[in-house]
């Protein structure tokens, strides 16, 4: 439970941090230009990105690339990791033990 909620929390924060960057963006430009996922993984890890398409093309279906993975990719970086960081979070977190009359 703690290492869900720990694994969470640091995807909230990697989030947040993504968030921050692309605000900082639009004070400094005036523009709305948010990281796209794809753009941010092709950034960390061209190679990566490069394996993921070819591993899914071949091994799984091509349709499963182009348009899913593809959509997936487009979206914003920061969306992600605070979906993903809050769901984690929240199913891991402590819940009230329950207390029987007797």
């Amino acid at each position: 439970m703690i290492v869900g909620r720990l694994l969470g929390g640091l995807l909230l924060l990697i989030g947040l941090m993504v968030l921050v960057r692309d605000l900082l963006v639009l004070a400094d430009s005036g523009y709305w230009a948010p990281l796209g996922l794809g753009q941010w993984w092709y950034d960390i890890d061209r190679p990566g990105l490069n394996l993921a398409q070819a591993a899914i093309e071949q091994k799984l279906h091509p349709a499963l690339w182009d348009p899913i993975a593809t959509t997936v990719l487009s979206c914003w970086a920061f969306v992600p990791p605070l979906v993903l960081g809050l769901l984690l979070f929240l199913a891991c977190r402590d819940r009230p033990r329950r207390r029987f009359r007797t």
